[in-house]
Formats: C-alpha cells, structure tokens, sequence
C-alpha cells in the first residue's frame, strides 16, 4: 500500500468492504468503482442534484461530498440494500412503480434513499413537510408530482 493510499472496511448494506483509497477520493465513487454498488448515481457531483444521495447511519446524505474515509465506522445503505435479503421489492419501490414516479431513472436511487430516510426519522411526516423534504432533490422528468405521492402512499406503512 502505498503511502498517499488509506485502506478501509467500509459497512454497507449489512455487508464489510475493505478498499484501498486515496484520502480525497469520495464516497460515491468509492461505492461505484471499489464496492461495485453503482445504483448511486453521479450527477452534478457537487452536491445539488441528489443522485447520489445514501443513508450514512440513517441520514440521508449527497455521497458525492464525503471522502470515503469519513465514512469509516458508519452504517451505509445504498439502493442496492433497499430491497433486502430476499430480493422482493420495497414498498417504496413497489409505490415508485405503481405510481409511475420514475421516467428516465436517473435520479430515482437517490430519491429511493432519500425518501427512505426520511420516512425512517418521521413517518408520519405531513404532506408540506414531505414536499419540502423531497424537493432538495432533483429530477428533470416527472415534475415530482407522482415522486411525492409515491412516498405518500408508503407514509406510515413500513
């Protein structure tokens, strides 16, 4: 190992990965090219659109702005862990699905992760509160209508 290079056990989705990173390499692209998770997207890579949005220890997080080695010791769960053990969809999932509250795709992981979160912390979150919540996301397709009542109808079922 050399020397401008850190070696890591990163946690995520219940499952250890030991990387070797530069200490300037972020966390998105460490899920992407070393744990080989590429559900996170990369968007802006600036921390605005939130594609790239995880849970770091249940909060939701723009994985493009934390340096993977800030993330050493802390639960992370990406889209890829959403589903779970036996590969069924979550209901958030499902709910994206039947509400047609995705298009291109392209930011849906990051809105999944998100909405998650944020229905981890307040599940019975109200619906101004969820608009808000939601829009620090973006997405250049469903005009969030259908994303916020995707996450609506899973409010307080889980």
């Amino acid at each position: 190992m050399s020397s401008d290079r850190r070696q890591l056990t990163l946690r995520v989705n219940g499952e250890q990965h030991s990387v070797e990173v530069e200490p300037r390499r972020t966390l998105a692209d460490t899920l992407r090219e070393n744990c080989g998770l590429t559900g996170t997207h990369l968007g802006c890579e600036q921390g605005v659109c939130g594609a790239c949005t995880i849970l770091m220890d249940g909060d939701p997080v723009r994985s493009c702005l934390v340096f993977a080695v800030q993330a050493e010791g802390c639960e992370i769960s990406t889209v890829e862990g959403l589903a779970g053990d036996d590969s069924e969809l979550h209901p958030l999932q499902e709910a994206f699905s039947a509400h047609h509250a995705l298009q291109c795709g392209f930011c849906t992981p990051g809105f999944l992760m998100l909405a998650q979160g944020i229905l981890d912390r307040q599940p019975d979150i109200d619906d101004d509160e969820l608009r808000a919540a939601l829009s620090s996301n973006l997405c250049r397709c469903t005009g969030y209508q259908t994303i916020i009542e995707a996450v609506r109808s899973v409010r307080g079922q889980e």
